[in-house]
């Protein structure tokens, strides 16, 4: 082969890996730039956003028997009784509160991003 089809070779090859480096590139700035696209609004999903929220409560309980008790306790009285009970225990228990909201912000936000009524 003569050195001037080489040359013509080698100068296509390197026009064609410039061409392909630079829209693989472009098409991955491209995905890069798209947002990502949400979960869908399911049942399947809510069930799977919830069940890791039962899961982690579970988790949490197990490893604080004192919130644990607390909650047990609630069994058996009248709904309007219990939701004070926990207020007064939450808002005398910070912490507690704060660790369980951060538990809960999966289906909190699964509920916000789906246009769901929020869970008191």
């Amino acid at each position: 082969m003569s050195s001037s089809r080489l040359t013509h070779r080698a100068a296509g090859a390197a026009i064609g890996a410039g061409v392909f480096i630079g829209l693989t590139l472009m098409s991955a700035a491209a995905a890069a730039a798209d947002p990502p696209v949400p979960p869908p609004c399911t049942a399947a999903e809510m069930a799977r956003v919830m069940s890791g929220v039962s899961f982690e409560t579970s988790n949490y309980l197990t490893a604080h028997p004192d919130v644990n008790d607390f909650f047990t306790s609630l069994k058996g009285q009248p709904k309007d009784q219990i939701g004070k009970q926990v207020r007064t225990y939450l808002e005398a228990n910070p912490a507690i509160q704060q660790d369980l909201e951060r538990i809960r912000q999966p289906g909190a936000d699964f509920r916000q991003r789906c246009g769901l009524p929020a869970t008191p």
